[in-house]
């Protein structure tokens, strides 16, 4: 395969394909091309040697353009893979994404600020402020919900002297007539 009739443009949704080049110019000189009347060789360069850099320089692009093609044939065939095996982006994402949490949870920065964290943890929750908070947040917790059981309590009797009452059996009544009227 031609070197010269694939497209070389990696941002190129074609790279590394046969393109038409039946328009091409190739006979346009290069900008930069070694040993043509426009730029004279490099001092200390015979045309010899110009002429194997040429060749070298030939072979190496057409080795790249090789490798192009058969990173491309391999990225296609990973794709089609990944589509078989319902690996999805989202899925590949997901992945990556549980790797690096994974990786900065072995990391020294984290593992050195859980440590310091931990530290100064034990160092407020031993404290004498944080005690007597914490001793007046209980106390005030327990206030709290012997005050809630209270009221709870006054509740329900209330609705049961209410239940009980004349009115309430009155309107149960009517409720009731309503429900065999329908």
């Amino acid at each position: 395969m031609d070197p010269a009739s694939q497209d070389i443009n990696l941002n190129s949704p074609n790279k590394g394909l046969v393109v038409d080049n039946s328009d091409s110019l190739s006979d346009v000189p290069v900008e930069g091309a070694v040993g043509n009347a426009a730029n004279p060789l490099p001092p200390g360069l015979t045309e010899e040697e110009a002429e194997e850099l040429r060749t070298e320089l030939t072979k190496v692009e057409e080795e790249i353009n090789t490798l192009r093609q058969v990173l491309s044939a391999k990225e296609r065939h990973a794709t089609e893979l990944k589509r078989k095996l319902g690996l999805s982006p989202l899925n590949e994402l997901k992945q990556n994404l549980s790797k690096s949490w994974q990786d900065v949870q072995t990391s020294n920065a984290y593992l050195r600020t859980t440590e310091k964290l931990g530290e100064w943890n034990e160092r407020v929750t031993s404290s004498d402020l944080y005690k007597k908070t914490q001793e007046t947040l209980s106390q005030a917790g327990q206030k709290t919900s012997a005050a809630l059981t209270t009221v709870g309590t006054v509740i329900s009797k209330r609705l049961g002297d209410m239940r009980n009452s004349a009115t309430f059996k009155s309107f149960e009544d009517k409720v009731g007539n309503l429900k065999v009227g329908l």
